[in-house]
Protein backbone atom coordinates (compact mmCIF):
# COMPACT_ATOMS: atom_id res chain seq x y z
CA UNK A 1 0.00 0.00 0.00
CA UNK A 2 1.68 3.51 -1.03
CA UNK A 3 2.18 5.85 1.83
CA UNK A 4 -0.11 8.40 2.33
CA UNK A 5 1.42 12.06 1.90
CA UNK A 6 1.65 14.29 5.32
CA UNK A 7 -0.77 16.41 3.59
CA UNK A 8 -3.39 14.00 3.50
CA UNK A 9 -2.94 12.80 6.78
CA UNK A 10 -3.18 16.15 8.43
CA UNK A 11 -6.82 16.02 5.89
CA UNK A 12 -8.15 12.87 8.00
CA UNK A 13 -6.58 14.26 11.00
CA UNK A 14 -9.03 17.41 10.66
CA UNK A 15 -11.85 15.18 9.53
CA UNK A 16 -11.66 13.39 12.95
CA UNK A 17 -11.10 16.42 14.95
CA UNK A 18 -13.29 19.22 13.42
CA UNK A 19 -15.81 17.19 12.14
CA UNK A 20 -15.98 14.26 14.78
CA UNK A 21 -16.52 11.68 11.86
CA UNK A 22 -16.11 7.65 13.46
CA UNK A 23 -13.32 5.72 12.93
CA UNK A 24 -15.58 3.70 10.09
CA UNK A 25 -15.98 6.62 8.21
CA UNK A 26 -12.63 7.84 8.76
CA UNK A 27 -11.62 4.50 7.20
CA UNK A 28 -13.38 4.78 4.10
CA UNK A 29 -12.03 8.26 3.62
CA UNK A 30 -8.61 7.08 3.95
CA UNK A 31 -9.27 4.08 1.20
CA UNK A 32 -10.71 6.35 -1.09
CA UNK A 33 -8.17 9.30 -1.28
CA UNK A 34 -5.86 5.92 -1.33
CA UNK A 35 -6.59 5.32 -4.69
CA UNK A 36 -5.74 8.59 -5.74
CA UNK A 37 -2.36 8.74 -4.31
CA UNK A 38 -1.78 5.26 -5.86
CA UNK A 39 -2.84 6.14 -8.86
CA UNK A 40 -0.75 8.79 -8.80
CA UNK A 41 2.14 7.06 -8.27
CA UNK A 42 5.21 9.79 -8.09
CA UNK A 43 3.48 12.65 -9.50
CA UNK A 44 2.43 15.41 -6.56
CA UNK A 45 -1.28 15.54 -6.17
CA UNK A 46 -1.29 19.19 -6.41
CA UNK A 47 0.00 18.98 -9.79
CA UNK A 48 -3.14 16.72 -11.13
CA UNK A 49 -5.32 17.99 -13.96
CA UNK A 50 -9.19 17.25 -14.28
CA UNK A 51 -7.79 14.97 -17.41
CA UNK A 52 -5.62 12.93 -15.45
CA UNK A 53 -8.82 12.58 -12.31
CA UNK A 54 -11.17 11.75 -15.13
CA UNK A 55 -8.24 9.03 -16.71
CA UNK A 56 -8.17 7.66 -12.71
CA UNK A 57 -11.77 7.18 -12.62
CA UNK A 58 -11.64 5.07 -16.01
CA UNK A 59 -9.06 2.99 -14.70
CA UNK A 60 -10.63 1.97 -11.44
CA UNK A 61 -13.98 1.34 -13.33
CA UNK A 62 -11.81 -1.01 -15.29
CA UNK A 63 -11.06 -2.61 -12.43
CA UNK A 64 -14.38 -3.12 -11.66
CA UNK A 65 -15.42 -0.57 -9.55
CA UNK A 66 -19.03 0.32 -9.65
CA UNK A 67 -20.55 4.17 -10.36
CA UNK A 68 -21.94 4.09 -6.43
CA UNK A 69 -17.87 3.43 -5.82
CA UNK A 70 -16.79 6.14 -7.73
CA UNK A 71 -18.72 8.66 -7.08
CA UNK A 72 -18.35 8.40 -3.36
CA UNK A 73 -14.07 7.93 -4.60
CA UNK A 74 -14.97 11.22 -6.43
CA UNK A 75 -16.59 12.81 -3.23
CA UNK A 76 -13.60 12.21 -1.32
CA UNK A 77 -10.70 13.18 -3.60
CA UNK A 78 -13.04 16.59 -4.21
CA UNK A 79 -13.36 17.14 -0.56
CA UNK A 80 -9.64 16.70 0.11
CA UNK A 81 -8.94 19.31 -2.63
CA UNK A 82 -11.22 21.93 -1.24
CA UNK A 83 -9.46 21.27 1.80
CA UNK A 84 -6.34 21.82 0.64
CA UNK A 85 -7.02 24.83 -1.21
CA UNK A 86 -8.53 26.74 1.68
CA UNK A 87 -5.43 26.18 3.62
CA UNK A 88 -2.49 26.88 0.99
CA UNK A 89 -4.17 29.24 -1.05
CA UNK A 90 -4.34 29.20 -4.35
CA UNK A 91 -4.34 25.63 -5.04
CA UNK A 92 -6.30 24.28 -7.83
CA UNK A 93 -9.17 21.48 -7.33
CA UNK A 94 -8.70 19.25 -10.41
CA UNK A 95 -12.31 17.42 -9.82
CA UNK A 96 -14.51 20.59 -9.33
CA UNK A 97 -16.05 19.88 -12.85
CA UNK A 98 -15.16 15.84 -13.18
CA UNK A 99 -19.02 13.96 -12.88
CA UNK A 100 -18.45 10.05 -12.15
CA UNK A 101 -20.16 7.53 -14.30
CA UNK A 102 -23.89 7.79 -14.07
CA UNK A 103 -25.21 5.10 -11.70
CA UNK A 104 -27.80 2.25 -13.92
CA UNK A 105 -31.26 2.39 -11.86
CA UNK A 106 -31.77 -1.18 -10.82
CA UNK A 107 -35.05 -2.66 -11.95
CA UNK A 108 -37.53 -3.33 -9.25
CA UNK A 109 -38.45 -6.56 -8.09
CA UNK A 110 -41.78 -7.79 -9.42
CA UNK A 111 -44.50 -10.81 -8.76
CA UNK A 112 -46.29 -11.90 -11.62
CA UNK A 113 -49.78 -11.50 -12.03
CA UNK A 114 -49.55 -15.30 -11.44
CA UNK A 115 -47.59 -15.19 -8.35
CA UNK A 116 -49.51 -12.16 -7.00
CA UNK A 117 -52.80 -13.81 -7.36
CA UNK A 118 -51.68 -17.00 -5.20
CA UNK A 119 -49.88 -15.03 -2.41
CA UNK A 120 -53.29 -13.04 -1.92
CA UNK A 121 -55.70 -16.14 -2.78
CA UNK A 122 -53.12 -17.90 -0.25
CA UNK A 123 -53.27 -20.90 -2.48
CA UNK A 124 -52.33 -24.07 -1.07
CA UNK A 125 -53.71 -22.79 2.48
CA UNK A 126 -56.87 -23.03 4.00
CA UNK A 127 -59.20 -19.66 4.83
CA UNK A 128 -57.99 -17.20 7.34
CA UNK A 129 -59.09 -18.35 10.85
CA UNK A 130 -57.14 -16.29 13.64
CA UNK A 131 -57.21 -12.25 13.90
CA UNK A 132 -54.01 -12.47 12.60
CA UNK A 133 -54.15 -14.10 9.82
CA UNK A 134 -57.37 -11.76 8.92
CA UNK A 135 -55.61 -9.16 9.86
CA UNK A 136 -52.16 -10.10 7.40
CA UNK A 137 -55.09 -11.13 4.86
CA UNK A 138 -56.04 -7.13 4.62
CA UNK A 139 -52.72 -6.14 4.71
CA UNK A 140 -51.76 -7.51 2.06
CA UNK A 141 -54.61 -6.73 -0.02
CA UNK A 142 -54.31 -3.33 0.75
CA UNK A 143 -50.86 -3.17 -0.31
CA UNK A 144 -51.73 -4.42 -3.83
CA UNK A 145 -55.09 -2.86 -4.39
CA UNK A 146 -53.38 0.69 -3.57
CA UNK A 147 -49.92 0.61 -3.61
CA UNK A 148 -48.74 1.89 -0.57
CA UNK A 149 -45.62 2.49 1.23
CA UNK A 150 -45.12 0.28 3.96
CA UNK A 151 -44.86 3.42 6.07
CA UNK A 152 -48.33 4.37 4.46
CA UNK A 153 -49.85 1.29 5.60
CA UNK A 154 -48.84 1.11 9.19
CA UNK A 155 -50.26 4.70 9.61
CA UNK A 156 -53.25 4.35 8.65
CA UNK A 157 -56.32 4.53 10.77
CA UNK A 158 -59.99 2.97 11.31
CA UNK A 159 -61.42 6.42 10.18
CA UNK A 160 -60.54 10.13 10.61
CA UNK A 161 -60.04 11.05 14.12
CA UNK A 162 -59.66 14.64 15.57
CA UNK A 163 -59.63 14.84 19.63
CA UNK A 164 -57.60 16.85 21.53
CA UNK A 165 -55.10 14.21 22.01
CA UNK A 166 -55.42 12.93 18.95
CA UNK A 167 -55.65 13.61 15.11
CA UNK A 168 -55.35 11.12 12.04
CA UNK A 169 -52.67 11.94 9.08
CA UNK A 170 -54.24 8.77 7.02
CA UNK A 171 -57.17 6.86 7.19
CA UNK A 172 -59.93 4.83 5.64
CA UNK A 173 -62.86 5.79 4.07
CA UNK A 174 -65.04 2.98 4.14
CA UNK A 175 -68.26 4.61 2.25
CA UNK A 176 -66.17 5.93 -0.67
CA UNK A 177 -64.17 2.90 -0.93
CA UNK A 178 -61.12 4.85 -0.57
CA UNK A 179 -57.52 5.70 1.55
CA UNK A 180 -56.97 8.93 2.35
CA UNK A 181 -52.66 8.64 2.84
CA UNK A 182 -50.27 11.06 4.20
CA UNK A 183 -47.40 10.45 2.11
CA UNK A 184 -43.61 11.85 1.53
CA UNK A 185 -43.02 15.20 0.92
CA UNK A 186 -46.05 16.17 2.91
CA UNK A 187 -48.38 15.23 0.37
CA UNK A 188 -51.89 13.52 1.09
CA UNK A 189 -53.53 11.77 -1.98
CA UNK A 190 -56.79 9.79 -2.25
CA UNK A 191 -56.51 5.93 -3.04
CA UNK A 192 -59.03 3.54 -4.83
CA UNK A 193 -59.63 0.17 -2.68
CA UNK A 194 -60.15 -2.70 -4.91
CA UNK A 195 -63.29 -5.07 -4.22
CA UNK A 196 -60.69 -7.70 -3.02
CA UNK A 197 -59.61 -5.03 -0.08
CA UNK A 198 -62.46 -4.10 0.81
CA UNK A 199 -63.70 -7.25 1.56
CA UNK A 200 -60.57 -8.38 3.54
CA UNK A 201 -60.90 -4.93 5.46
CA UNK A 202 -64.58 -5.51 5.83
CA UNK A 203 -63.85 -9.47 7.27
CA UNK A 204 -60.48 -7.46 9.47
CA UNK A 205 -62.46 -5.02 11.13
CA UNK A 206 -65.15 -7.55 12.36
CA UNK A 207 -62.33 -9.05 13.94
CA UNK A 208 -60.31 -6.36 14.91
CA UNK A 209 -61.34 -5.90 18.81
CA UNK A 210 -60.07 -9.16 19.51
CA UNK A 211 -56.25 -7.73 19.65
CA UNK A 212 -57.57 -4.36 20.97
CA UNK A 213 -57.25 -4.54 24.57
CA UNK A 214 -59.87 -2.81 27.18
CA UNK A 215 -57.26 0.21 27.98
CA UNK A 216 -55.88 1.21 24.51
CA UNK A 217 -53.76 4.21 24.42
CA UNK A 218 -55.59 6.97 21.88
CA UNK A 219 -53.16 5.41 18.87
CA UNK A 220 -54.20 1.84 18.89
CA UNK A 221 -57.44 2.97 19.30
CA UNK A 222 -57.32 4.83 16.18
CA UNK A 223 -54.62 2.30 14.16
CA UNK A 224 -56.54 0.48 11.30
CA UNK A 225 -53.53 -2.55 11.80
CA UNK A 226 -53.05 -3.90 15.32
CA UNK A 227 -50.01 -5.95 16.26
CA UNK A 228 -50.63 -8.99 19.00
CA UNK A 229 -49.85 -6.34 21.99
CA UNK A 230 -52.72 -4.36 20.86
CA UNK A 231 -50.59 -1.42 19.38
CA UNK A 232 -50.30 -0.12 16.18
CA UNK A 233 -48.11 -2.42 14.32
CA UNK A 234 -44.52 -2.34 13.57
CA UNK A 235 -43.34 -1.77 10.26
CA UNK A 236 -41.12 -5.23 10.87
CA UNK A 237 -44.19 -7.46 11.46
CA UNK A 238 -45.61 -6.67 8.69
CA UNK A 239 -42.67 -7.75 7.05
CA UNK A 240 -41.79 -10.54 8.42
CA UNK A 241 -45.60 -12.04 8.04
CA UNK A 242 -45.63 -11.22 4.05
CA UNK A 243 -42.14 -13.33 3.91
CA UNK A 244 -43.61 -16.11 5.64
CA UNK A 245 -46.76 -15.70 3.95
CA UNK A 246 -44.61 -15.72 0.52
CA UNK A 247 -42.95 -18.95 1.77
CA UNK A 248 -46.00 -20.92 2.41
CA UNK A 249 -47.58 -19.97 -1.15
CA UNK A 250 -44.37 -21.50 -2.37
CA UNK A 251 -43.49 -18.52 -4.47
CA UNK A 252 -39.83 -18.52 -5.81
CA UNK A 253 -38.69 -15.51 -4.34
CA UNK A 254 -38.60 -13.48 -1.01
CA UNK A 255 -41.53 -10.66 -1.37
CA UNK A 256 -40.89 -7.78 0.51
CA UNK A 257 -44.08 -5.04 1.13
CA UNK A 258 -42.49 -2.47 -1.63
CA UNK A 259 -42.16 -6.02 -4.13
CA UNK A 260 -46.71 -5.40 -3.65
CA UNK A 261 -45.97 -1.82 -4.31
CA UNK A 262 -44.15 -2.34 -7.10
CA UNK A 263 -46.00 -5.08 -8.81
CA UNK A 264 -48.73 -3.13 -8.32
CA UNK A 265 -47.20 -0.27 -10.62
CA UNK A 266 -46.22 -2.91 -13.10
CA UNK A 267 -49.40 -4.63 -13.14
CA UNK A 268 -51.56 -1.07 -13.64
CA UNK A 269 -49.13 0.16 -16.46
CA UNK A 270 -49.48 -3.08 -18.01
CA UNK A 271 -53.31 -2.82 -18.20
CA UNK A 272 -53.91 0.82 -18.50
CA UNK A 273 -50.91 2.56 -20.41
CA UNK A 274 -51.52 5.45 -17.96
CA UNK A 275 -48.20 6.62 -16.53
CA UNK A 276 -49.50 10.04 -15.25
CA UNK A 277 -52.50 8.61 -13.43
CA UNK A 278 -49.69 5.78 -12.28
CA UNK A 279 -47.68 8.92 -11.01
CA UNK A 280 -50.64 9.98 -8.98
CA UNK A 281 -51.55 7.12 -7.18
CA UNK A 282 -47.62 6.04 -6.30
CA UNK A 283 -47.07 9.52 -4.98
CA UNK A 284 -44.30 10.16 -6.93
CA UNK A 285 -42.92 13.61 -7.18
CA UNK A 286 -41.49 13.37 -10.42
CA UNK A 287 -42.59 11.08 -13.56
CA UNK A 288 -38.95 9.90 -13.96
CA UNK A 289 -39.25 8.05 -10.84
CA UNK A 290 -42.50 6.14 -12.51
CA UNK A 291 -40.90 5.79 -15.68
CA UNK A 292 -38.93 2.46 -14.09
CA UNK A 293 -41.55 0.44 -14.72
CA UNK A 294 -42.48 1.46 -18.34
CA UNK A 295 -38.49 -0.05 -18.62
CA UNK A 296 -40.08 -3.31 -16.35
CA UNK A 297 -42.75 -3.81 -18.43
CA UNK A 298 -40.46 -3.63 -21.91
CA UNK A 299 -38.34 -6.31 -20.56
CA UNK A 300 -41.19 -8.84 -19.29
CA UNK A 301 -42.60 -8.01 -22.65
CA UNK A 302 -39.12 -8.66 -24.59
CA UNK A 303 -38.57 -12.20 -22.07
CA UNK A 304 -42.41 -13.27 -23.39
CA UNK A 305 -40.78 -13.03 -26.90
CA UNK A 306 -37.85 -14.64 -26.66
CA UNK A 307 -39.86 -17.30 -24.88
CA UNK A 308 -43.06 -17.43 -27.20
CA UNK A 309 -42.05 -16.68 -31.00
CA UNK A 310 -40.98 -19.38 -32.92
CA UNK A 311 -38.27 -17.46 -34.34
CA UNK A 312 -36.47 -15.36 -31.52
CA UNK A 313 -34.21 -17.57 -30.19
CA UNK A 314 -31.29 -16.26 -29.84
CA UNK A 315 -28.99 -19.26 -29.38
CA UNK A 316 -25.85 -19.06 -31.10
CA UNK A 317 -26.77 -22.43 -33.01
CA UNK A 318 -25.17 -22.20 -36.62
CA UNK A 319 -24.25 -18.74 -36.19
CA UNK A 320 -21.46 -19.41 -38.49
CA UNK A 321 -22.74 -21.26 -41.22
Amino acid sequence: MTRLPSTITTWLETLKTNRRLSEHTLKAYAQDIQHLVTLAKDQALDTLTEEDIRYFLVRLHGQGYQPRSLARMLAAWRNFYEWQRAHSGGASNPTAYVRPPKATQPLPQVLSVDQAKALLDRAGLPRPQSAVEWRDQAMFEVLYSSGLRLAELVSLDVQYIHSPNYTSRSWLQLPEHEAVVYGKGGKTRSLPLGKSALQALHAWLKIRPELLPAIATADSRAALFLGVRGKRIHPRVVQRQLEKLAAQAGLPTRVHPHTLRHSFASHLLQSAQDLRAVQELLGHRNISTTQIYTQLDYQQLANIYDQAHPRASRKKDNADD
